[in-house]
C-alpha cells in the first residue's frame, strides 16, 4: 500500500514538473489577421485581432484559430513529454 502511494506522489511530481516545462512554452496560430499566442499548458497568453470582418465572422474565425493552437499545444505536449521518459505504466 505504501509503494502505491509513493508512486502517487511520484507521478504528481512528474506532473507539476511538466506543467512547469509545459508553461515556459508558447506556440502561434496566425491566419485571417487573427493571432492567437498559447502557453504550454493551453492558456492563451496573447489574442490579437487586426480583421475587420463582422463580429460573427471574427468570432467564427478566432474559434479556427483557437483550435488549431490547441492542437499545436497537445502535440507539443505529447512531445515533452516523450522526451521527458513518457508517463510510468503507460509505454
Amino acid at each position: 500500500m505504501f509503494n502505491k502511494l509513493k508512486q502517487f506522489k511520484d507521478l504528481r511530481q512528474q506532473a507539476k514538473t511538466m506543467q512547469s516545462v509545459l508553461e515556459k512554452e508558447s506556440v502561434t496560430e496566425e491566419r485571417n489577421g487573427i493571432k492567437v499566442v498559447m502557453n504550454g499548458n493551453m492558456e492563451i497568453t496573447e489574442l490579437t485581432i487586426t480583421n475587420e470582418e463582422s463580429a460573427t465572422e471574427i468570432a467564427r474565425l478566432t474559434k479556427g484559430v483557437v483550435n488549431d493552437a490547441i492542437k499545436k499545444v497537445q502535440r507539443l505536449m505529447a512531445k515533452k513529454m516523450q522526451e521527458m521518459g513518457g508517463i510510468p505504466g503507460m509505454n
